[in-house]
Formats: structure tokens, sequence, C-alpha cells
């Protein structure tokens, strides 16, 4: 998969400690929503993801932080549409993966190609491990 990033390394990780700030605030204030431990647990979720990724750009290239993004973000099982409290921490770390996809600027048709990778969630609460083939819709309720 070919990916352009234009952005330096240094620029990745200043990118990221601001989504880590905002992912803390959202922390702080978790107690002031209609569900606190949701909404905390979310943003904890995002939090790690931006802290890892930043990690990551300390010593590889941005080419080689990229594709380890895509790697987690095709492992993610699809739990879109889903009000399932279980999934509140995939919800997150996909939210923060698809932040920093527009954070340096990924083409939306890899992102694309990428999701429509993702297993998609059992009915029974478990993975499959088939790829998706449906364009990356989630499947109806």
């Amino acid at each position: 998969m070919d990916v352009k990033v234009v952005l330096s390394s240094d620029e990745i990780i200043r990118g990221l400690k601001h989504y880590r700030r905002i992912a803390k605030q959202d922390v702080l204030r978790a107690s002031e929503t209609s569900d606190p431990d949701a909404f905390r647990r979310h943003a904890e979720a995002r939090r790690a993801v931006y802290a890892s990724l930043s990690e990551l750009a300390q010593g590889q290239t941005p080419n080689e932080v990229v594709v380890e993004a895509l790697r987690q973000y095709q492992e993610l099982p699809f739990v879109t549409g889903s009000e399932d409290p279980a999934h509140t921490e995939l919800k997150g770390r996909e939210n923060a993966l698809e932040n920093f996809f527009l954070m340096i600027g990924l083409e939306p048709k890899v992102r694309r190609e990428v999701r429509s990778q993702r297993p998609s969630l059992a009915s029974e609460g478990g993975v499959n491990s088939a790829p998706r083939n449906d364009g990356g819709a989630a499947p109806a309720a």
C-alpha cells in the first residue's frame, strides 16, 4: 500500500500531543456528561492510542507510523452503530485512529480500503475474522 506522508516526525508528535490534551480534557469533564463512565473510557482509549502513536513517531519514520496505525485500524472490529457499553473502548480507538488519519492528510481512499478489510463483530459478541466486502457500511440491526 502506497502511503504518502508530508508531515515530519516532529509535526506528527506535536499533533498527537494536541489530540492527547483534548482527550485529557474530556477525561476531566466526563463527570459533567450524561454517561460519565462511557465518556471517560472513550477519552482514555483515544488518549492511549495517541500516546502509542507518539511513542512510535519518536523512533520510526512517519511512513512507518502510518503503516502501523493502518494495521491497528484494520484489526479493529466494526462496532459502529452499537450502543453496547462494552464497545466504548473500541469506538474510542477507532475515533483516535480516524482523527490521526485526518491530521496527517491520509487519502480517504486508503482509509476506506483498509476499513473494508476490518472484521465485523459477530452477534454473539465474538469477532468474525472474515474481511468485509461491503465497502465498509455498518450491518443493519
